[in-house]
């Protein structure tokens, strides 16, 4: 038999009578995301996805990458499925770990049998196989403690499986049964790990970028949809509608006071997001502010910006530091791109000393020279919709 992945579920587990649509969700998913990379024969039972190259012609690695992304899988490991018996499964353990086990020079073994009709339990497995492995190679040392690797071995109604330690899947719930959300989705670092955090909980992500040529170049544009390749290598893919915006900040910059842009220009944002948002039925925007960060993320200031909207906002990092959202950037590989030097339309006319406290009557005062529906009107008919696929 040939080398496969075992993928244990999380949180899903826990979850009553509609944790089939979960699980079910999870598994197209998976059938989606590894399309590209051959014939996977994917099945789920006893809380456990399992992942069968049917041919020779899968591309393993590649699937083996793609899985440590799919959100709803909480940890994972590649095995060796063998027949029930003690003669198959050392074996396996010979065939398939041996140069790893041999190089940790300290052992454990540790067995689950979920096949309780196996006739020996889960102690003596561990005592078999551990013993045929000491007397094969009399250089191991058995440390049940502190083990510098361990054998496991699990008897499931199919077959027996072999593997070494796992590791941790991307965690979350499945893309797709937490509902759709719109991402505002800057060059920053933030946005991108919004949108990562809220596809996490099983969201389906789609993207607003607000464009503002000339005042922002074409390598803006595309660093933007870069970032979103990246996000899509965990939720799929997705549709970014970039809105045009530069006559909208000349607007601002012609008719407001010059405290008030950055909120004014935020308003005008949140009213196009919910425009966009509810024509590809999303029920939430998403946003990367952090409380204090900026200016525009006091809370004045986010309560006047969301003023606007009746849809409701998610904030995913709202009490996160600087240095908890780079760490995630760079863990889901988001950083480098998100720090390149393109400035994106929220640097354009920056005011000088922006009001952190606004009140929602001085803003409606400072923006009432503005056409706002006429505006917004405007920009919804100018929109590029773009379809970003995972990068890889």
């Amino acid at each position: 038999m040939n080398e496969m992945f075992l993928l244990k579920l999380g949180e899903m587990v826990l979850k009553g009578a509609n944790r089939r649509s979960f699980e079910d969700r999870l598994k197209s998913n998976l059938r989606r995301r590894l399309a590209g990379f051959g014939n996977f024969h994917i099945y789920l039972t006893q809380s456990t996805v399992y992942v069968e190259p049917e041919d020779d012609n899968c591309d393993i690695e590649s699937a083996w990458e793609a899985c440590g992304r799919v959100f709803g899988v909480n940890s994972m490991c590649r095995c060796r499925p063998c027949e029930k018996n003690l003669d198959a499964i050392f074996e396996a353990v010979r065939s398939y770990l041996w140069e790893d086990l041999c190089a940790a020079g300290s052992f454990k073994v540790e067995s689950k049998r979920a096949d309780k009709a196996f006739p020996l339990g889960s102690i003596q497995i561990s005592q078999e196989i551990g013993g045929r492995i000491a007397e094969a190679e009399p250089a191991l040392k058995v440390d049940v403690h502190h083990p510098a690797y361990t054998v496991y071995v699990e008897i499931r109604d199919h077959a027996a499986y072999v593997h070494g330690p796992a590791q941790p899947g991307a965690g979350g719930l499945p893309t797709g049964v937490g509902g759709k959300a719109a991402l505002l989705l800057s060059g920053g670092i933030d946005s991108p790990v919004a949108g990562y955090m809220i596809a996490k909980r099983g969201a389906e992500l789609e993207c607003i970028h607000f464009f503002s040529y000339p005042y922002t170049s074409e390598l803006a544009k595309q660093k933007v949809l870069d970032l979103a390749a990246i996000i899509a290598r965990y939720c799929g893919r997705m549709t970014v509608d970039i809105v045009s915006f530069t006559q909208i900040q000349e607007a601002i910059r012609d008719n407001c006071p010059e405290e008030y842009f950055t909120i004014i220009m935020r308003r005008f944002m949140m009213r196009i997001s919910e425009r966009i948002a509810q024509d590809h039925g999303a029920l939430s925007l998403v946003t990367g502010e952090s409380l204090g960060q900026v200016a525009s993320q006091t809370m004045q200031a986010m309560a006047v910006t969301g003023a606007v909207v009746s849809m409701p906002i998610f904030q995913p990092l709202i009490g996160m530091d600087k240095e908890e959202v780079v760490t995630i950037a760079r863990k889901i590989e988001t950083l480098e791109t998100s720090i390149l030097p393109y400035e994106d339309c929220c640097t354009v006319f920056t005011p000088k000393h922006p009001k952190t406290k606004p009140t929602l009557e001085g803003t409606l005062k400072a923006e009432s020279g503005l056409d706002v529906e006429q505006l917004v009107n405007d920009a919804l008919s100018q929109i590029e919709k773009v379809t970003v696929y995972p990068d890889r």
